[in-house]
């Protein structure tokens, strides 16, 4: 027992035993492979799906595992201990997509996308962010016009997780012009996959229930530093016919829906980088356990041992944070503070500990021949998606701020 499962119940250790033995057995093999060619993990996300594991915090009725927030903090960790890309998969798919359909959308949208995203049938992704507004998500330029019975969406959106892959979106656009903030409304949005030819292979990410879009396509996929098997693309919208029952909310209150998505993709992203940090720090014991200079084990000189002793810390105190601040979200509590403080500590506790993973196997850790230099790559994004550091600290200190008042 660890001082961790104190947090934990029954059914989060035996969750975390299954996907702990599934990532080393799987995924590890072939993380580094799928690294160098830029290629989503078809196979392994067919698996996942088979373990339940895109529908773990919903309820049976819709397919879901009927468990927690929790017990997805637990996957999120142990999949990104061996490899982030696989992690965030699961991870954006359930906090950014299947989230905000379950919290705020109708029965008749539950059951219709919910359902598929829950069994693992197809993937999902979340639409906010534009090639011209980040952070500033007010300045969004992707209109919804009402016509009748239905909305035509115009725009585009970038750094979508899932934008190739997926077939269900939560996307943002403005209804009201002028209005800010008061005029963005969210809506949930389909079209195929990307490699419909992959999906119908391993029998994974497609249904020929869910009608395409006209209009609603892809662009093509994104080059970046790390991440390199998640599937990053611009999402494109022209004249996109969407009924109007695929509003999620009410009109003009999207953005309501969207600032709840992110308090709660924060804790995600704090349980990526408690993952992924856990990972680095485990390849840097068993190296500095095995490397031998000046006759004896580097692991043996002080100035190794504190290292490794402050990476071990600032980990502990990270996962601490996220176990935390999901349950005060699992408990319905307020944690729109708590879920940035996690965030914002997790994501720079991981790349402290990937760059000091790397230092510590010398020149080893600069080559391919180990995974702390993919791990490194990894964890950069974490200290920019979900709200950059900068604006976790903007959130945090707001909230200090209201604490006066």
């Amino acid at each position: 027992m660890t001082a961790f499962d104190l947090y934990l119940e029954d059914h989060h250790l035996m969750l975390r035993d299954l996907v702990r033995e599934f990532a080393d057995a799987e995924i590890a093999p072939v993380a580094a492979e799928l690294d160098d060619r830029e290629e989503f993990p078809w196979a392994n996300a067919a698996k996942m799906a088979e373990l339940g594991l895109f529908g773990i915090p919903w309820p049976e009725e819709y397919g879901g595992a009927g468990m927690d927030l929790m017990a997805s903090v637990i996957v999120s960790e142990e999949l990104a201990r061996v490899d982030a890309s696989h992690s965030i998969t699961v991870g954006a798919h359930t906090s950014l997509c299947g989230v905000p359909i379950y919290r705020w959308g109708s029965d008749a949208q539950k059951q219709k996308y919910l359902t598929p995203l829950a069994s693992g049938q197809v993937l999902g992704g979340f639409g906010l962010t534009e090639p011209g507004s980040g952070s500033d998500a007010s300045g969004m330029l992707t209109t919804a016009e009402r016509r009748g019975d239905r909305y035509v969406l115009n725009g585009q959106k970038t750094w979508i997780t899932h934008a190739g892959v997926g077939e269900v979106f939560v996307v943002a656009a403005v209804t009201t012009p002028g209005k800010g903030n008061k005029g963005v409304s969210a809506f949930i949005m389909t079209k195929e996959t990307c490699d419909l030819e992959r999906a119908k292979q391993v029998g994974f990410g497609h249904s020929d229930e869910i009608d395409a879009m006209p209009g609603f396509s892809a662009g093509d996929k994104l080059r970046k530093l790390g991440w390199n098997e998640s599937d990053t693309r611009e999402l494109i919208f022209e004249d996109v016919d969407v009924p109007a029952e695929n509003l999620l909310g009410e009109k003009d209150d999207g953005f309501r829906v969207f600032l709840d998505t992110l308090d709660g993709g924060r804790i995600g992203i704090a349980a990526h980088a408690v993952g992924l940090a856990q990972g680095a720090l485990d390849q840097a014991l068993r190296y500095t356990d095995e490397r031998e200079q000046f006759g004896k084990k580097i692991n043996r000189f002080q100035g190794i041992q504190f290292k490794l002793a402050d990476m071990a810390t600032r980990i502990h105190a990270a996962r601490l944070m996220t176990y935390h601040a999901a349950r005060l979200r699992q408990e319905g509590r307020p944690h729109k503070r708590e879920a940035s403080m996690a965030k914002l500590f997790a994501s720079e506790a991981a790349m402290d500990a990937t760059i000091e993973a790397v230092q510590l196997h010398g020149g080893y850790g600069y080559s391919r021949e180990y995974p702390v230099e993919r791990m490194m790559r990894d964890a950069k994004i974490l200290e920019i998606g979900e709200g950059t550091s900068e604006i976790q600290r903007i959130v945090i200190a707001r909230e200090l701020m209201n604490d006066l008042s």
